[in-house]
C-alpha cells in the first residue's frame, strides 16, 4: 500500500524580480514557478492550491478572518517496510500459544519434581544429620555445669561489701 506525506506551504504573495521577467503578473508567476521547482527537486509533487480562513487578532480584544492561499504538495513516504522488510512473524514461526491449563501443568510439574528430589534427599540422610545442631551455649553446659562463670558470686578479694 502506497502512503503519502503532505507538505503545505504558503503561496507567494509578492512577485520576485528576475532578469527577463517584466510586469507584476510575470514576477508573481516566476515566484510560484521557482517555489514549485524547488519543491519538485526535493521529491514533492504539486497537488492543489487552497484558500483557507485563518483567525487573527485585530487589536486588543477583537479578531478577524484572513483568507490564506496555500500550496499542497505530496510525496511517497519512505517507510522502513519498503527499505528493510520487517518480519517479526518469521521469528514466531512454529510457535504456538499455550493455554492456561498447559501453563498450570508446566509450573506444577517442576514443583512435583522438586518434592520428589527433597523426599529422596530426606530418605538418604541419617537421623543425626536431620537433627539441628545445638547452640553454643548448650555445648558449654554439657562440659561442666558447675564451672559456669556466670553462676559464681562476684566477690572481690580483700573487700567486704557488708
Amino acid at each position: 500500500m502506497t502512503r503519502y506525506e503532505y507538505k503545505v506551504v504558503p503561496a507567494p504573495v509578492k512577485g520576485e524580480k528576475s532578469r527577463g521577467v517584466k510586469g507584476a503578473e510575470g514576477r508573481f508567476a516566476f515566484a510560484i514557478e521557482r517555489l514549485m521547482n524547488e519543491m519538485a527537486a526535493e521529491g514533492w509533487e504539486y497537488q492543489r492550491a487552497e484558500t483557507l480562513p485563518s483567525e487573527e487578532r485585530s487589536g486588543i480584544a477583537s479578531s478577524q478572518t484572513v483568507w490564506r492561499n496555500l500550496l499542497v504538495f505530496r510525496r511517497v513516504q519512505e517507510t522502513m517496510a519498503e527499505t528493510a522488510p520487517d518480519t517479526p512473524d518469521a521469528d514466531l514461526e512454529g510457535r504456538r500459544l499455550a493455554s492456561a491449563a498447559e501453563l498450570a501443568g508446566a509450573t506444577a510439574a517442576p514443583a512435583a519434581e522438586d518434592d520428589t528430589a527433597q523426599a529422596t534427599t530426606t530418605d538418604e540422610t541419617t537421623e543425626h544429620d536431620a537433627l539441628p545442631e545445638p547452640p553454643d551455649d548448650a555445648q558449654d553446659d554439657e562440659q561442666d555445669p558447675d564451672d559456669d562463670p556466670s553462676d559464681r558470686p562476684r566477690h572481690r578479694e580483700g573487700s567486704d561489701a557488708n
